[in-house]
């Protein structure tokens, strides 16, 4: 007998099309109707994207800190890793793609809305680290309100040191990609979420630093129907490729292949 969440039906925000929990589940969190991409979890992600029990999470015991000593900072912290089920906002692991060894970042908007503290800086720096220790690809899949305010300087501090990381990638003539998903704004889009060597989105995905209220009421102006969208952002340039959930494993699986470091003695 289908259990009471299967028999779930919600409105789609894009369609208003009435669907299952498990129908848009198994059409990985997209509505069946127009294809509206759902906020999709770290752990979801896994299990369309890495080959079947490869993925071995890294870097799994950091834990954020309260640097500077802000009231209720703690309590904050504690909600958020009840809420959303994790220690922080972002995971990170190695595991394969049809068969390709990967090193695999995966954020979570759910964690105190995606924002870049200490720990993620520190978490998405190794796995970048990792992948040139590694001499494998890295991906991550990016969403984010910017840095965390909760963490003063420090969290804007996470901006250069991901920034260099992903500068090491890119010395070591080794692949990084980029997954943009709903949304990724403010610090993350201003370092390491725009450094890759192909930037994909999500369809619909907001991209951008500050978000158009902010932009509105900064240039007094009414801004372009879909502005900072994936679709007007592939438009200007700052996004290469725009992949459906049910495209991206394949797609990643080609980019490795297409970008795989050839090693000088194999030319010979």
């Amino acid at each position: 007998m289908p259990s009471e969440k299967n028999q779930a039906v919600q409105p789609c925000p894009a369609c208003s099309a009435q669907h299952s929990e498990k129908d848009i589940d198994t059409a990985l969190k997209t509505c069946p109707s127009c294809g509206y991409h759902y906020r999709m979890e770290p752990v979801d992600r896994i299990k369309y994207i890495a080959d079947p029990g490869s993925f071995t999470e890294f870097s799994a015991n950091l834990t954020s800190l309260n640097p500077i000593d802000l009231l209720g900072y703690e309590e904050k912290l504690s909600e958020a890793k009840i809420k959303a089920q994790m220690k922080d906002a972002v995971i990170t692991g190695k595991c394969t793609i049809d068969g390709k060894p990967v090193i695999l970042g995966l954020m979570s908007f759910n964690f105190m809305g995606g924002s870049m503290g200490s720990v993620v800086g520190e978490k998405v720096s190794r796995a970048l680290l990792r992948g040139v220790e590694d001499r494998c690809p890295v991906i991550i899949y990016a969403t984010s309100g910017g840095a965390r305010m909760q963490e003063g300087i420090f969290s804007l501090m996470q901006m250069a040191k991901t920034s260099s990381a992903a500068a090491e990638m890119d010395k070591a003539g080794l692949p990084f990609f980029i997954v943009l998903c709903d949304p990724t704004t403010g610090g993350v889009t201003a370092s390491f979420a725009m450094l890759a060597d192909v930037t994909i989105a999500e369809p619909g995905a907001l991209i951008g630093f500050a978000g158009p209220r902010v932009i509105e009421g900064t240039i007094r102006q009414t801004l372009p129907e879909g502005f900072q969208r994936a679709e007007f952002q592939l438009e200007k340039g700052f996004v290469d490729i725009i992949a459906k959930r049910q495209d991206q494993k394949h797609l990643l699986s080609g980019l490795i292949d297409l970008h795989r470091p050839v090693n000088l003695e194999e030319r010979a």
